[in-house]
């Protein structure tokens, strides 16, 4: 029986055409999994079923009946929960009040033949009712622990424990692998399939195709705004997903066919380097390695544990406490930004929009931001508008950067355009160390094959690459040794090409290995 059906959902912003005519359904107790490169119309279509945008024509059925939704208090009522990618918890209080925020129900008091409504909750009450839902579906969490002393995965436990407790019977998960361990990705697709058991009904927006076919029970596949694929997983693969989504064959795994490194010389080094966050809490702890050049030396890790403080080390954008940081032999530690640009290295930065990118200057402003001063694009304090147009277009179109018009604000761009141009600018400055944080991060299948390929080819010609991600397919398959990080600290080293994903799943959990290498290699 169909749950949830669309039929001809359009819309458009500006005369863009974000969705045209989509029209599929999702059956009762199914797995469906939404596919699509960036810009494809995902999140406009999945915004629209959550009740944040509004269709300009089509209409929305559950269970046959015809609705509409002004916001998403709406789909919530007619059983429709979103799990965003970025938790929305308050890590000071405790699962159950992060369950009941916005839905408190308060005690009644009888005053004779009077019930009188107060202000106080009954959390013995609520803190029953929260666990016999995590008892039922099996989450082995408290309802009474504080959400900052819980895993990252027992954190998207609570956010789905919040659709679960409001009731919804579909569930939207969106990108929900992207801060998990392999061993919590096993423990969320359980879950996802116990929630199936139990009757509920879940969309599931990914762009890791070996997850669709792991999990889910159809695809649908999503392409400049309209559906091209709509299909069981039975009838499908990986292949013939990625084809459908770019339009084209995809190399779905990097192929290594560059040389081992020759050279011995480190040209970036690390030394016990260490800080502390404004409260006064080291969050950075005695870190030491270094990158060879020809190398690709991988930072795995769960989201936070420290990559991001590290990151912000070692783009001037934090002091350290102590240690130091080389680079061609040079000490470097705490330069500023522009002085680190200066000497030869290249970031991609972990927030694209708060490091990377600014939404209110145009695409021609971003695609020389940091390089700006340079004599191929600045003389006498006056900028070459007609080079830096040049540029623009040759990386736009080099990039397959999607645009409306070319004079156009980055604010106009989807996440993963933003991000292809970061790339693009970084690439083209030609550095001779990256460091690139979560490179992949919200581009899609077809864009990751042409980055995983540079990235490659940029260590061929004798560069170096400092590559952090959580995507542990991307840290694998890329680097040739893996550093991993936990709580601050380097848990331990691996050579890549002898590294399991359950070795590097454990590090990345704090369970350290025996017989580790060198962090110097």
């Amino acid at each position: 029986m169909s749950i949830v059906q669309t039929k001809g959902i359009t819309k458009s912003y500006d005369g863009f055409m974000a969705n045209k005519n989509i029209s599929f359904q999702v059956d009762e107790g199914e797995i469906k999994a939404i596919v699509g490169e960036n810009g494809a119309g995902k999140t406009t279509l999945m915004n629209i079923i959550y009740g944040l945008l509004e269709p300009d024509e089509g209409e929305i059925l559950i269970r046959d009946k015809p609705v509409a939704f002004k916001s998403p208090a709406d789909a919530i009522a007619h059983g429709i929960g979103m799990v965003h990618q970025h938790f929305k918890l308050v890590p000071s209080l405790t699962v159950c009040e992060n369950v009941l925020l916005g839905i408190e129900e308060t005690r009644n008091v009888k005053l004779g033949k009077k019930t009188l409504k107060t202000p106080f909750i009954d959390y013995k009450k609520e803190t029953r009712r929260v666990q016999e839902i995590i008892d039922k579906y099996g989450f082995n969490l408290s309802a009474d622990t504080r959400v900052r002393n819980l895993s990252v995965g027992a954190q998207q436990k609570v956010e789905i424990l919040k659709m679960l407790y409001r009731d919804v019977d579909i569930i939207i998960l969106d990108e929900p692998t992207s801060v998990l361990t392999p061993q919590e990705i096993r423990s969320l697709f359980e879950t996802m399939r116990w929630m199936k058991e139990h009757g509920k009904t879940i969309l599931f927006i990914t762009h890791k195709l070996k997850e669709v076919m792991d999990v889910s029970d159809s695809v649908v596949v999503i392409k400049d705004g309209e559906i091209v694929g709509d299909m069981p997983k039975a009838e499908t693969d990986e292949v013939d997903i990625a084809r459908r989504m770019v339009g084209r064959d995809v190399l779905l795994e990097v192929e290594k066919s560059r040389k081992k490194r020759t050279e011995d010389v480190l040209i970036y080094e690390v030394e016990n380097l260490s800080t502390v966050s404004d409260r006064g809490v080291e969050v950075v702890k005695n870190v030491s390695f270094g990158v060879r050049r020809g190398e690709i030396l991988g930072v795995a890790g769960v989201e936070g544990n420290g990559q991001t403080e590290l990151l912000y080390l070692l783009m001037g954008l934090m002091r350290a406490t102590r240690g130091r940081v080389r680079f061609k032999g040079k000490n470097i530690t705490n330069r500023w930004p522009k002085d680190i640009r200066r000497l030869g290295i290249g970031i991609i930065p972990e927030d694209r929009y708060l490091h990377g990118a600014c939404k209110e200057l145009t695409i021609a402003d971003n695609i020389i931001a940091g390089y700006h001063n340079t004599p191929e694009l600045c003389s006498w304090g006056f900028l070459k508008k007609k080079s830096i147009e040049e540029r623009r277009d040759s990386l736009i179109e080099k990039f397959d950067v999607r645009i409306s018009t070319k004079e156009g604000l980055v604010d106009s761009l989807s996440g993963g355009n933003t991000q292809k141009l970061i790339v693009a600018r970084e690439f083209h400055a030609d550095p001779d160390l990256l460091i690139a944080s979560q490179p992949s991060r919200g581009i899609d299948v077809g864009s990751i094959e042409y980055m995983h390929q540079s990235l490659l080819d940029f260590a061929a010609r004798g560069k170096a690459v400092l590559l952090i991600s959580s995507e542990l397919s991307e840290v694998m398959s890329l680097s040739d040794r893996i550093i991993v990080m936990f709580r601050g600290e380097i848990i331990g080293e691996l050579d890549a090409a002898k590294a399991s994903r359950e070795e590097v799943g454990l590090l990345m959990a704090g369970i350290e290995q025996k017989g580790s290498a060198s962090l110097h290699g």
